[in-house]
């Protein structure tokens, strides 16, 4: 009878207001620096509610990762189902996709689903330098989830890997970027932190032919571990919020600096450290409830 009770006071409660929703679709880092931990993280510290789907399981932390288990295709479906038809999302964040057949899946949910906001960080190389994706899987994400994507968010490691040829120079990150638009992507956002320089520069490119490029100065710090999957995920949740593409890779630049400078200081673990997702943190956003979305 307590249950009971329990379940009618939760339906006398007001309904008039939402959470800004996010899911991500990604690995998880048992590190808790990278993955599905950043994104939570990220995700809260922006005043957004997080969901998950976890594609892998990794055993990592800021050394590098000794072991990955990947969760079945069907256990993945079942966690985007399980999320997307009783809670929704305004954006989703894809992180690592370990097979084909996990790539697939995800593939089939975009198009059932019909998010508005789709962000795409590449996942193939760890920041410790272990491969996470086999040659045949980055085949299939091109093909099946490049032109499903709103943004595609690569590295230079990864961005190298896509096109089959070195970028040594910031000059270049137009014309790669570029390159990577003809791969399918509606926009990329080519991150250049991986380039030996003192300034870090990332050149966002769309279809439409714009181009906008950001510089700022490196940060010195051993705390990086995870820049790639908390940028991806800030601007997951920026575009949930309302923001425009490029003003939110500028807002999640942002974000992402604050968290590396704040985090520089902190000792934890005897590699790559984490940044500090929880420097600034902002309150929930609540958004009214419009018709229909009640269940």
């Amino acid at each position: 009878m307590t249950n009971v009770k329990q379940a009618d006071d939760r339906d006398a409660l007001p309904r008039g207001f939402r959470y800004v929703r996010v899911l991500s679709i990604a690995g998880s880092d048992s590190g808790g620096g990278a993955g599905i931990q950043a994104d939570l993280k990220t995700f809260s510290a922006l005043g957004c509610y997080g969901m998950t789907a976890i594609t892998a399981i990794t055993a990592q932390n800021t050394l590098g990762v000794s072991a990955i288990h990947g969760v079945p295709p069907e256990v993945l479906r079942a966690q985007i189902r399980a999320v997307l038809d009783d809670i929704g999302a305004d954006a989703i964040k894809i992180g690592m996709l370990h097979s084909p057949e996990v790539v697939s899946v995800v593939a089939q949910a975009l198009d059932d689903y019909r998010i508005a906001h789709v962000v795409l960080d590449p996942v193939m190389v760890a920041t410790s330098g272990d491969r996470l994706m086999a040659h045949e899987t980055v085949q299939v994400l091109v093909k099946e989830l490049f032109h499903r994507a709103t943004l595609i968010t690569p590295n230079l490691d990864e961005a190298e890997l896509l096109l089959g040829r070195p970028i040594t120079q910031a000059t270049e990150f137009e014309g790669a970027a570029r390159d990577l638009l003809a791969l399918g992507a509606p926009a990329v956002l080519l991150k250049g932190g991986h380039l030996a320089s003192e300034d870090i520069v990332d050149v966002l490119t769309t279809g439409n032919g714009q181009t906008q490029r950001w510089a700022s100065r490196r940060i010195a710090s051993r705390n990086v571990h995870g820049t790639g999957c908390t940028l991806s995920s800030a601007i997951a949740a920026h575009l949930a919020l309302g923001i425009s593409l490029p003003q939110a890779v500028a807002e999640s630049r942002g974000y992402v600096l604050a968290s590396i400078a704040s985090g520089a200081p902190v000792h934890t673990g005897a590699g790559h450290g984490p940044l500090n997702h929880a420097h600034a943190p902002l309150a929930m956003r609540l958004l009214p409830i419009g018709k229909g979305e009640l269940r």
